[in-house]
């Protein structure tokens, strides 16, 4: 089926309706408001009659320390009730997307760090600390040997050993510096 293209005199014309429409509309929301404003004051708030003497000048005002201290009580219990309602829908909203699964884990990058930049990252940018765990290595030669006993393997064990004791004693000590 075809369809016809609405004229611009006739969609001019069906957007001033609508406006006008909206407008009266707009208008009477606004005189409701008025009035509801004024009914709600008439109700709680009687006209002010202020007496003569010092004394009824005082009571009223004790009385209208009460009336506020209510009113703020009134005030915080609703805040609180507003802000645990949020936070349920909050909550909610949250479940909602769990459910239908749709959250995404972001792909992470692979950063390569050296144990410098680590320490830095980890300790803030105003801890400098040169860590250079290759240069407190051990110069282990390599040799040829022929038979391997059971004594030379626990000596190669026993190097590597002290060797990542040595390391952990580098890295305790730097912390400990800090």
């Amino acid at each position: 089926m075809s369809e016809k293209k609405m004229t611009s005199s006739r969609r001019h014309h069906l957007k001033s309706l609508v406006l006008s429409i909206s407008k009266g509309i707009l208008e009477k929301e606004s005189i409701q408001v008025k009035v509801d404003k004024e009914n709600y004051m008439s109700e709680n708030c009687p006209p002010l009659s202020l007496p003569g003497s010092t004394q009824e000048l005082q009571e009223l005002c004790k009385k209208l320390h009460q009336q506020i201290d209510k009113v703020d009580e009134e005030r915080y219990d609703l805040e609180a009730k507003v802000g645990k309602a949020n936070k349920e829908i909050e909550d909610l909203k949250i479940k909602v997307v769990d459910l239908q699964g749709k959250f995404k884990k972001p792909a992470l990058k692979k950063v390569r760090l050296s144990a410098d930049q680590m320490l830095q990252a980890l300790l803030g940018s105003k801890h400098k600390v040169s860590l250079d765990l290759r240069s407190n290595l051990k110069q282990v030669k390599k040799e040829v040997k022929e038979e391997v006993s059971d004594y030379s393997y626990a000596l190669i064990k026993s190097d590597r050993i002290s060797l990542v004791q040595n390391h952990q004693n580098i890295i305790y000590e730097t912390i400990q510096q800090l």
